[in-house]
């Protein structure tokens, strides 16, 4: 088939332009990387800063991860399925995938090993991660430890939306984060919630 001279031409140039762009477009993707590499890099500097001035500093899972046996398992899977199967009787279709979908994430969640992250407590606040809790958002702490057992501070917070976060206490002395936290925010007794009871007789 016979192309005329404009028609070539045109395709040519239709060509080069698809080749500028592609070309524009990895520019701009590789300069997005660097300056996310950039970001996190200073991100990461700024908080090794804020964790060498630290009060307190410590590394630790940011769960405990309980040795669970298969007896455990059966147990938590017989009563996943006795309430899906009384979903499915009663024609409670979300219900039962709502309940599939729980017992799917949470056996991958169990499953998985926790990762060790930074926790601190500065002259503003405590860091748990990347999070950081400003004492003026916390009323009080609270800590619990039974050793083998449980080992975190409970920051009770001002938020409607998580009043209370654990921070895990791993090998660290208790008495002297409580020290130190005492200088900053008031203790108050704390009960442990149903959320916690319940997650303790799970193990989770």
């Amino acid at each position: 088939m016979y192309i005329s001279g404009p028609e070539q031409e045109g395709k040519k140039e239709a060509k080069q332009k698809e080749k500028m762009e592609r070309f524009f477009a990895r520019g701009k993707e590789e300069e997005n990387i660097n300056e996310a590499e950039e970001e996190k890099t200073f991100r990461n500097e700024a908080m090794e800063k804020i964790l060498d001035n630290a009060l307190l500093h410590w590394r630790a899972p940011e769960y405990e991860k309980y040795e669970r046996g298969r007896r455990w398992y059966l147990y938590v899977a017989l009563v996943l399925l006795a309430i899906i199967g009384y979903a499915v009787y009663t024609d409670s279709p979300i219900m039962a995938i709502t309940f599939v979908l729980i017992g799917v994430v949470g056996y991958i969640f169990l499953n998985r090993d926790p990762q060790t992250i930074d926790f601190a407590v500065t002259q503003d606040g405590i860091i748990a991660g990347r999070e950081m809790y400003d004492f003026d958002i916390i009323k009080s702490f609270w800590i619990f430890y039974e050793p083998h057992d449980i080992k975190v501070v409970s920051l009770h917070t001002k938020s409607m939306l998580m009043p209370f976060v654990h921070i895990p206490i791993h090998d660290e002395d208790p008495v002297e984060i409580r020290r130190v936290l005492l200088e900053y925010i008031p203790e108050a007794k704390q009960d442990p919630s149903l959320v916690d009871t319940f997650e303790r007789l799970l193990g989770i």
